[in-house]
């Protein structure tokens, strides 16, 4: 039975790994940490900061100690951290031989003079970085299997990237233009630290961080096209719909569109390809590691309009996290990840 560590299990993005895991079959809890502040001689239970877990899981949140972790020998350790905690804690945990996967941007972008520009903060680990393998399986599972480090998308990109790549991989997207992205995603994508804009009253439907998130450069070096993305929030809690404008290169209509995507996306277990005049909704993917995607053309004016639901916190974090996991450590891929207990 694979032993897991997770750090930073507090949180949204940590919480969704534990409800995936205790689900698992094959995947074994042995230890929980939090910030290195914590009291070590009087550890908060996980059950404390959520009581929907009382009596499944009430180990104590203890705070982060690189030894200690690598005492309890895990199979791998789940890193759902702020970037600059990921960054300092993944190359301690690769030192002592552990698989890492990393759920914050520390290690997305390969250029590491994005980070200052876009995360605030000077990148000093470029030997982890150049080794760290980007953890979407639909594009990199042969390179997950054997990576020791895995750096899980944004839940934005993958809405994204996954619309996308196949279609930018073969040349339908016209030369010389950016596609938009228009994505919306529930409050939870902002974590739990309390903040005025996030409280039941005043949280609405507004754009954000217009051409400047940190997601954009995310995006454009996995979709395989350069992309003008917008970030909106919106009043639910979780779940992501992306709706992406683009130009077709010459030659490009509908029935092609729908082909490239059948190709790349028939033997993919979370990705769904919508039937015809069915749009891909948050309710439809809420708690689920699925991708639905929809399209649609213009073939006139050669403009394409396709759409993408994501649940932000599963397939856009723990539930992509725990889908490598299962292709690292040679599990089969959708193990604790289909609906129904389905394995």
């Amino acid at each position: 039975m694979p032993k897991i560590a997770i750090i930073g299990a507090s949180g949204y993005s940590g919480a969704e790994l534990v409800s995936i895991l205790l689900a698992h079959p094959q995947a074994e809890v042995v230890g929980l940490f939090g910030s290195a502040k914590r009291d070590a001689d009087k550890p908060a239970a996980f059950s404390d900061s959520w009581p929907r877990f009382r009596g499944r899981l009430d180990l104590p949140v203890r705070p982060t100690s690189i030894p200690e972790i690598a005492a309890l020998k895990p199979d791998a350790v789940f890193l759902a951290t702020p970037h600059e905690a990921s960054l300092e804690l993944a190359p301690e945990l690769l030192h002592h031989g552990l698989n890492v996967l990393d759920l914050s941007g520390g290690f997305r972008l390969k250029d590491a003079a994005l980070y200052p520009k876009f995360y605030g903060f000077e990148h000093t680990h470029a030997a982890t970085l150049a080794a760290a393998v980007y953890g979407l399986p639909e594009l990199h599972r042969t390179a997950i299997r054997t990576a020791q480090m895995i750096a899980v998308p944004g839940c934005y990109p993958t809405s994204a990237i996954l619309p996308l790549a196949p279609l930018a991989r073969a040349g339908a997207i016209a030369p010389r233009t950016r596609p938009i992205v228009d994505s919306i995603s529930g409050v939870s994508g902002a974590g739990r630290s309390p903040s005025q804009a996030m409280l039941f009253s005043e949280v609405s439907v507004r754009a954000y961080n217009v051409l400047k998130h940190r997601h954009n450069p995310e995006i454009d070096a996995y979709a395989g096209t350069s992309v003008v993305f917008t970030p909106h929030i919106g009043p639910y809690d979780r779940g992501i719909v992306s709706t992406i404008h683009a130009e077709l290169a010459p030659g490009w209509n509908h029935a092609r569109v729908s082909d490239a995507l059948a190709a790349a996306y028939k033997h993919e277990p979370f990705v769904r390809l919508c039937p015809p005049g069915i749009w891909p909704a948050v309710n439809d993917v809420k708690h689920t590691n699925f991708c639905d995607i929809a399209w649609a053309t213009d073939d006139a004016t050669s403009h394409l309009v396709i759409s993408s639901a994501i649940d932000n916190l599963t397939k856009g974090a723990a539930g992509q996290a725990v889908q490598c996991m299962n292709i690292r450590l040679g599990l089969p891929e959708t193990m604790g990840l289909l609906p129904g207990g389905e394995k």
